[in-house]
């Protein structure tokens, strides 16, 4: 951000024009009652600002921004142009988006447009320009947030394939070296021309999935910078430009998304009561919401990765959320610890969607701080609570630096290519369209298992700077601050990142490769080396079948004094058939046939280590090898299962212990060193025993001066 807030900012979107009534004054004094320091207005009303063509009415939010201001609210201004008119659509009917080529997405929900058709831009441009020439200098706003949700479609619409097909020829400049790159030899796909590329609707080569995906993920990013340009014009240096991610969206690259802006801003949805459950066996699909403590991390980590620097959530859980008949309003106490779980992992901003439920709309029943009554309840009252632990915590807890036991690579293109052709079947036998995240998801749950905390690094980072503008990281350079790194699922991989992985290893670092990685280039061609390529010499194995496996498999240690397994450990889902050559078995499958073939091994290279897992380790397998890789002893040690803690650096310097427990049960632990309790000040000696109870958390201090 521009500069850092005093404080975590904490508030709700609030829509005073949906509102059956007029109670502005008295919202604006609930939320003062309950501490908010921040709301975001304006970015769902297009038709409010411009009720016909060239007709605007914005003088309607003015009462609003002059009620937060005289309350010390500040206010996050939106540009609307994620949800158009219908005079808009009427006037151009050629903007409508197009999920095939030919069919337009019908009227009546939002994000329905081509938005980069130029008569969309035309009237986008226009009414941002009007909102931003009207309010950006009223002292409210401390920032904007143009769009919302960018990516939601895949747009198949003619011009934008012309693009899609002109960058395409001036990547490859001729269509000979495109028929080489892509195998356009198989089932005569040869061109002979540029114009005899096909559509994207039937499109079964992977090759041409790969550059499509990617293009329209540049198309999302382009807008937003495009639009974040405007606003810039407009804005004052102290001001910062935004957007809200909802991270799962088919046409967003999240490691891209924010470059052009100052800070990163998403969605947090989870689900809430026993959702929330320690300790946790359960195996839930991750969708936009996440169900586990794990999964809420995960958000969070996320987040903190497209531009590694703290976030603001932009949305989370007011109360229940999504659909009329998915009613699970979180149990006293989840909301403070919710919002705690993401500040500890760098969040700036915890505002919730939204303030009042509303009475009408697809989301009738996405409920808000307030209720349908209006009147104040068990939620505001709760949230209430934690605005006034946030206000006392004020600037301890900012600026905040989460530690990294493990570091993860991120591949955004693999994670596209296996969304159409995954590797991996779903418990029905069926393509498993999140097949990137259910082998990345795995050695992720298992390191949080295994108390270890995680940072997410995407591969472009490595060579383009770990926040935008930066510089390449060598690595032995990363080697040297973060032992450990997990590369698994990175199906597309080109050569310069082998070299780096290989760099990394050879430096000192214990590099964990898995199942996919290494196996395509940067086209989505099967590299046609030994398995994994480039890399097998280096790791001492190398496999030449793969195996689906459905249920799990037993997995015993094969050295019971290096890897100690337990007897739930098992494979799941995936076995590469690893044949040893210099490395070292840890641990074999129990069965008649995948026996012949280690599960894990390990082998030294360089100064550093390479450790190949052949499978999708299931949950205890994952946490015993997470503990493996990251063999020190953790500061809080002996926690209960129902307790974890997240430990980071804030902008002074100063360590911060975040301490939960998630359960019904009350717990003691141990404090390991002298603590203050950020939010009573009270010294905590070393080795005292701290109290939480049920659904409960504590933030710590370490006071160094």
């Amino acid at each position: 951000m521009s500069r850092l807030p005093s404080r975590v900012l904490f508030g709700a979107a609030y829509y005073h024009e949906y509102q059956p009534s007029d109670r502005l004054k008295v919202d604006l004094d609930l939320m003062s009652e309950a501490s908010f320091s921040v709301i975001r207005v304006g970015e769902s009303v297009w038709s409010t600002w411009e009720p016909e063509n060239d007709r605007f009415d914005l003088e309607w939010l003015r009462p609003v921004l002059d009620g937060a201001h005289e309350r010390g609210i500040a206010v996050i201004l939106g540009t609307p142009t994620y949800a158009v008119p219908p005079w808009l659509v009427r006037l151009y009917p050629e903007i409508a988006g197009q999920r095939s080529t030919g069919q337009p997405i019908p009227w009546g929900a939002r994000q329905e447009v081509d938005f980069t058709h130029a008569a969309f831009r035309f009237h986008a441009e226009r009414v941002v320009r009007a909102i931003l020439s009207t309010y950006a200098d009223h002292p409210a706003v401390i920032g904007f947030q143009v769009d919302n949700e960018p990516g939601l479609e895949l747009l198949h619409n003619n011009g934008v394939f012309q693009r899609f097909v002109d960058d395409l020829r001036h990547r490859y400049g001729d269509v000979e070296t495109l028929n080489e790159r892509w195998g356009l030899v198989y089932w005569s796909h040869r061109l002979s021309t540029w114009a005899d590329l096909w559509r994207p609707d039937g499109n079964v080569q992977p090759q041409y999935d790969v550059a499509w995906r990617e293009f329209q993920a540049r198309q999302t990013t382009e807008f937003i910078a495009w639009q974040a340009g405007i606003v810039r014009e407009y804005a004052a240096e102290h001001q910062f430009v935004t957007t809200c991610l909802a991270y799962d969206r088919p046409a967003l690259d999240e490691s891209r998304i924010t470059d052009s802006l100052d800070v990163t801003s998403a969605n947090a949805y989870y689900r809430m009561q026993d959702g929330l459950l320690l300790p946790d066996d359960r195996t839930y699909r991750q969708h936009w919401t996440s169900t586990g403590v794990w999964a809420l991390n995960l958000s969070a980590d996320r987040m903190f990765a497209s531009r590694q620097s703290p976030f603001l959530v932009t949305e989370t859980n007011a109360s229940s959320i999504g659909r009329p008949w998915d009613n699970e309003p979180a149990y006293d106490g989840q909301w403070r610890q919710a919002a705690w779980a993401l500040i500890a992992r760098g969040a700036q901003m915890i505002e919730y969607w939204h303030w009042h439920t509303l009475h009408f709309g697809a989301e009738t029943y996405w409920g808000g701080v307030l209720p349908h009554s209006g009147r104040p309840g068990r939620t505001y009252r709760e949230l209430a609570a934690l605005g006034a632990e946030l206000a006392r915590a004020g600037g301890v807890v900012t600026g905040l630096e989460p530690d990294a036991d493990v570091v993860m690579l991120y591949s955004s293109e693999s994670k596209w290519l296996m969304e159409k052709y995954p590797p991996l079947a779903d418990d029905a036998g069926l393509p498993d369209g999140r097949a990137y995240h259910t082998i990345f998801d795995a050695f992720y749950r298992g390191a949080f298992d295994a108390g270890r905390q995680t940072r997410i690094v995407h591969v472009r980072q490595l060579f383009e700077g770990m926040r935008p503008g930066g510089q390449p990281v060598a690595g032995g350079d990363f080697a040297a601050d973060h032992p450990v790194l997990i590369a698994v699922g990175l199906y597309l991989c080109d050569d310069r990142t082998i070299e780096w992985l290989l760099d990394y290893a050879r430096a000192g670092g214990h590099l964990v490769l898995g199942p996919r990685t290494g196996y395509a280039d940067e086209d989505g061609r099967a590299r046609s080396d030994v398995m994994p390529a480039r890399l097998h010499d280096a790791a001492g194995i190398s496999y030449d079948e793969f195996s689906n496996i459905a249920g799990q498999i037993a997995v015993r240690s094969a050295e019971p004094n290096v890897l100690a397994l337990s007897d739930e450990s098992a494979a799941t889902r995936w076995i590469d058939g690893l044949q040893l050559d210099g490395a070292t078995a840890l641990a074999t499958y129990d069965h008649p046939h995948f026996g012949r073939w280690p599960a894990v091994t390990t082998t030294e290279f360089g100064t550093g280590r390479i450790t190949y897992v052949g499978t999708v380790p299931g949950q205890q397998l994952a946490r015993q090898l997470l503990r493996w890789l990251d063999p020190k002893e953790p500061l809080w040690s002996s926690l209960p299962d129902t307790v974890t803690v997240r430990t980071a650096t804030n902008h002074a310097g100063e360590r911060i212990h975040v301490v939960h427990n998630w359960s019904w049960d009350g717990v003691g632990v141990i404090a390991p060193r002298l603590l203050h309790d950020v939010l009573s000040d009270e010294a905590i000696a070393r080795d005292a025993t701290v109290s939480l109870g049920p659904w409960d958390v504590r933030i710590f201090v370490e006071r160094f001066r």
